[in-house]
Formats: C-alpha cells, sequence, structure tokens
C-alpha cells in the first residue's frame, strides 16, 4: 500500500507542538548512528516485527519513515500495515531532504537524552572532579564514595576502583546506605558523561546532605588519564535513603510538573485510546520478576533516562511510572518531565494481583548492524574516547541550532 508523505517543515511543526508522532529511521543502528534528526527513534526494517508492538503501543498514532535512499520504506510500511498500524507517512525526500531543508542531523545513539545532559551541566553548573583529583582522594584515604550509576553488567565488565554499583534511579534510594555520613563526599560516575551528570545533580536536586560531584568524563576520562580500571566487581548498594530523600524525590518531581495519579486516574488515562500511553516499571529487575502491575514493561529508572528514545519513540505520548517504594520514580520522572514528556506517577497499585514474570528483553541487533559506542567495553581506542567526549561537549550549541527540544531545567 502507497503512504502518502509529510515534509520536513510538517514533522517539524508536529514536533514543536507536542503532538504525537514516531519518527522511524529504518535502517541499522551503525548507520542511523552516522546522522538523524534530533527525536528520530531507531527501528531498523528488519526489525519491525520484532519491536514494533513493544515501542509502539497505539496501532492509530502518526508513525513517519524514512531512510538514506537505500529504499527500505516500501517494506516498512508492509510490515507495519500487516500489524495493524494505521497511519503511516513517508518522510518526503528521506533523510536528505531533512538535511537540505537546513536541520540538524545528530550523531550517536540516545542523542537527545544525551545532549539534554549536557544542557542540565551547563545550566546548573552540575560539580565535577577530574580523574586525576578523584585518583589523588583514593590514593589518600579520602572520606569518599564512588558511585557506579551505568548498568550493573556494564559496572562488572570495568569499574573505578573500590566503587560500588547503584544504577541511575537507585541512587537518591541507596546513597543514605552507601554514605551515611554526611561528610562523606560522594562521586557519581558512568562510562561517560551524561548518566554521572544526572546521578550527581539528582542527588544536590533531591537534598542529600553530603558534597557530590561527578567523575568528569566518566571511565573514559579515567583511561584516557591513563589510570587503570578493575574488572569483575560485584558490589551493589542496598538500599538505605538519606534522611528526607522522600520528601526530596517528590519535591523536585513536583517542581518538574509530574502528576501524582492513583489507580482511578491511571485507569482513566488508560481508557483514553485517542492518546499513547507508555507504562514502565523501574525497579530493578528482581524486584520486578518478583510482582509488578499488570502492563508495565520494566525499564530501570536510570536506563529509561538514557535511552527514552528507545523506550517510547512516539514523542509526545504520555509516560505512567510505577514504583512500591515512591522515590525512583519521582527521580526518574523528574527528568522525563524536563525532557518534555507529559509524565505520571502511579501511587499504589501493588495491593491488587501482581504478575510475578521476567522482564521482556528484546535481542540486540545482530553485532555487524549494531553501533559500537566508544564507551561500551574495553576495546575502544583513545582516539575515539577522546573523539566522543568531544561530541557530547558540542551538544549545547547544537540544541540551540535545532530549536526542537522544548527541554527545561529545574
Amino acid at each position: 500500500m502507497q503512504t502518502s508523505s509529510i515534509t520536513p517543515s510538517e514533522v517539524r511543526s508536529a514536533l514543536l507542538l507536542r503532538e504525537e508522532i514516531a519518527l522511524l529511521d529504518l535502517r541499522h543502528e551503525a548507520a542511523f548512528a552516522t546522522g538523524h534528526p534530533l527525536f528520530a527513534a531507531n527501528m531498523a526494517v528488519d526489525r519491525i516485527a520484532l519491536e514494533a508492538e513493544v515501542r509502539l503501543p497505539r496501532k492509530d498514532a502518526l508513525i513517519v519513515l524514512y531512510d538514506a535512499g537505500e529504499g527500505l520504506v516500501p517494506a516498512a510500511n508492509k510490515a507495519l500495515t500487516a500489524l495493524g498500524y494505521s497511519s503511516i507517512r513517508t518522510l518526503g525526500g528521506g533523510l536528505k531532504a531533512w538535511r537540505d531543508a537546513g536541520y540538524e542531523l545528530f550523531q550517536d545513539v540516545n542523542s537527545y537524552a544525551k545532549a539534554f545532559g549536557e544542557l542540565v551541566e551547563s545550566r546548573r553548573h552540575t560539580p565535577s572532579l577530574p580523574a586525576d583529583e578523584v585518583a589523588a582522594l583514593i590514593a589518600s584515604g579520602a572520606d569518599i564514595a564512588i558511585l557506579d550509576v551505568r548498568r550493573f553488567d556494564e559496572y562488572a565488565t570495568m569499574n573505578i576502583p573500590g566503587s560500588i554499583s547503584v544504577p541511575g534511579a537507585e541512587l537518591v534510594l541507596r546513597a543514605g546506605h552507601a554514605a551515611p555520613n554526611p561528610d562523606t563526599t560522594i562521586i557519581v560516575n558512568c562510562a561517560g558523561r551524561t548518566r554521572s551528570i544526572i546521578g550527581t545533580q539528582s542527588l544536590i536536586n533531591a537534598g542529600v546532605p553530603n558534597k557530590v560531584v561527578a567523575l568528569r568524563n566518566g571511565t573514559i576520562g579515567w583511561t584516557l588519564a591513563k589510570y587503570a580500571l578493575e574488572h569483575g566487581a560485584a558490589r551493589r548498594g542496598a538500599i538505605g535513603p538519606f534522611q528526607h530523600a522522600d520528601d526530596g524525590a517528590r519535591d523536585v518531581a513536583y517542581r518538574a510538573g509530574v502528576r501524582r495519579i492513583g489507580i482511578e486516574d491511571y485507569l482513566a488515562l488508560q481508557a483514553q485510546r485517542h492518546r499513547t500511553l507508555y507504562r514502565f516499571d523501574v525497579r530493578d529487575e528482581a524486584e520486578y520478576t518478583a510482582g509488578h502491575i499488570p502492563g508495565f514493561r520494566h525499564y530501570p529508572g536510570g536506563q529509561l533516562v538514557q535511552e527514552i528514545d528507545m523506550a517510547a519513540p512516539v514523542r509526545g505520548a504520555r509516560i505512567v511510572l510505577s514504583d512500591n517504594l515512591g522515590i525512583r520514580a519521582e527521580m526518574t520522572a523528574s527528568w522525563l518531565a524536563q525532557m518534555g514528556w507529559e509524565t505520571y506517577v502511579l501511587d499504589g497499585g501493588y495491593d491488587s494481583a501482581v504478575e510475578a514474570t521476567p522482564p521482556l528483553i528484546l535481542p540486540k541487533p545482530a553485532p555487524a548492524h549494531r553501533y559500537r559506542r566508544p564507551y561500551e567495553g574495553t576495546e575502544a581506542s583513545p582516539e575515539k574516547m577522546q573523539a566522543y567526549l568531544d561530541w557530547e561537549f558540542g551538544l549545547v550549541e547544537q540544541l540551540r541550532r535545532d530549536g526542537t527540544h522544548g527541554f527545561f531545567v529545574v
């Protein structure tokens, strides 16, 4: 079936007006990472049957397809139509038309979350220390706690010596146990910049009494400074909020415009079939598997902030987060709201029937099609790591030129 086309300016208008739109790049991830519109989501044509119904829950939401001249659109249109999607358009002229219109192309993956992180640091002056200073603190036996906010598997692959795994959204919930003394300096790190900036600012926003700083440029900065990393570590932070963490998390969510809803409100949202509704359980995997609210997909909060384009390709959709302890959902929601999402936190829901099933995990693309992240694993060259950092440093200016983001920072 032939699809009608939509112009780049019409897509841009929809993004500016916060209308629901899924702008899908049909190339493989490695090609997608070479350049794409800010709010484009990657869904390779040969993965549509695997991913579409998970990532595009409303069948009549507007979907705009494009490629870079490879001729992928007809096969994608056929695959989506066979799945029951009914509002499919083609970006007239493809990626070339977007570029020719003078609109920005962003490299890498999870680009708009990374750009948002750079904007947060720029506007809030998020404190950080370079690798040399952190290494000196470690060597002197200073009163510090290094909290690694990446996924546990990333942490186990390589980590700053002595650090503890406390994945992103768990920070406010677990910082009080990791650093019970308010005189302890907390150092937050990830592989590069985004998650450490967001993690550091999360603790500051929530009112942790400790001094908090990011390890500037994460494990990339540590490696470029020629310090050794640990491998195979298994230290995990235990639950233990700092005093008033609940109030701090709720306050920052409120200031960001997050709405807290009960079960009846949630059911009313769910009944509004004209809007796309994403539902994410932001707790850790073991908690989710033990029992979660039906219909909620598992997505740990820190990763959800970083990978929101992957989790929720329909820009302009609604997002509801669940967490039986509240803090992780509040903190995650605070960031999503600042990124322009209509975000809700579900209050309760765990007293009713819950499902005890493991998370749905979509298989990764074939290695040949996957973008090799410069901060991933232990084999990236120093040149690629430095080039990646240089790219991140330029994202705030690129956001300004693009003009569609609608981000704000509380």
